[in-house]
């Protein structure tokens, strides 16, 4: 008896770590928004601050540098996956489903970004590419 609740309360305490994970994923940034014409303001805005800023040849040049998550269908379907797996297997998914979350857990990218006087994007050199 003693054996049964304490596998129990073991059970309790590891199932949904895989389920919590999937929900904490990164969000998607929007990739799209490194092109000439877009303001400095909208990068930091979406990407935060720049890992590096500094002006060569009188242009400001920065580096963002962020992980690309996923889309929240993406991730609350893995969430409500990994419960489902963690009810069936009675929490032995998690053997499985933690790993994974640590596995996927988005793609780090980089993006050298020079501007103009007026903090417009100039040019976009990835760096780090999905």
């Amino acid at each position: 008896m003693l054996f049964r609740i304490l596998l129990a309360l073991i059970m309790i305490t590891i199932s949904g770590c895989s389920v919590f994970m999937a929900a904490k994923q990164p969000v998607k940034k929007d990739i799209s928004l490194f092109e000439v014409g877009v303001p400095r303001t909208t990068l930091i805005a979406e990407y935060g601050a720049p890992i590096l800023s500094e002006y060569k040849n009188e242009k400001k040049i920065e580096i963002f540098k962020f992980i690309q998550g996923y889309s929240t269908g993406a991730k609350v379907g893995r969430a409500f996956f990994h419960g489902a797996a963690d009810v069936v297997t009675l929490g032995l998914w998690e053997l499985i489903g933690i790993p994974t979350e640590i596995t996927f857990s988005g793609d780090e990218l980089a993006y050298l970004v020079r501007y103009d006087e007026n903090d417009l994007v100039d040019e976009v050199i990835p760096i780090k590419k999905e």
